[in-house]
């Protein structure tokens, strides 16, 4: 897993350590499905890059409001490889992710890759997924055994990150970002657009 460096963020040379580790042990990119959730909300803010206007010397700065803490959010799963992402799953509103929800999840997830991914399928795809209890829990490795799916380890220097983190997550909202959404209705809309793109450009290839 990519380290973060003391501001929070993650470097080129923090996914380059990434990469060399797993190329020691043995894997290749296109073995390798990334698990993860994130939340998706009414609101993105722009990134510093994206807020750069041309102002003179003259100029005032312009005004940054803050905003409340929003109640248009919902939690998302994603499942991902080289190709594009394989599924998604929005998770009920006061829905909790247990051991027992991941294993229903990965139960749905398996069914998936038979139409989608039938090739990864039957070479039995490496999962690299968050370092948290649920996807710990005895009935979900119990699952995973019985699939006798390969579960990569997490390098212990950086248990909180995984991929999704610098790659998929940043260029999943990089295009929401800035747009106020009045409903959930509208989030998953924008979301459902950006997966399109993102599959369409290939920018997960790789």
């Amino acid at each position: 897993m990519a380290s973060a460096g003391a501001s929070g963020t993650v470097t080129g040379e923090d996914q380059r350590s990434y990469i060399k580790i797993e190329t020691l042990l043995g894997k290749t990119a296109t073995e390798i499905v990334a698990i993860d959730k994130t939340w998706v909300t009414d609101f993105e803010p722009e990134l510093k890059s994206q807020s750069n206007e041309w102002r003179t010397p003259s100029s005032t700065r312009p005004k940054k409001f803050r905003r409340a803490q929003s109640n248009v959010k919902e939690m998302m799963i994603f499942a991902y490889d080289h190709r594009g992402i394989i599924m998604t799953d929005r998770i009920p509103c006061g829905t909790s992710v247990t051991a027992a929800y991941y294993r229903d999840w990965m139960q749905e997830f398996r069914r998936k890759m038979h139409k989608n991914r039938p090739d990864l399928l039957g070479d039995g795809p490496l999962i690299l997924h968050e370092n948290v209890r649920p996807y710990l829990g005895k009935v979900a490795t119990d699952l995973l055994s019985k699939y006798e799916w390969e579960v990569l380890p997490h390098a212990p220097y950086s248990p909180d990150m995984s991929p999704p983190d610098f790659d998929l997550f940043p260029k999943l909202k990089e295009p929401m970002r800035g747009h106020l959404f009045s409903s959930l209705e509208e989030v998953s809309a924008a979301v459902t657009r950006a997966i399109r793109g993102l599959d369409k450009s290939g920018a997960l290839n790789g």
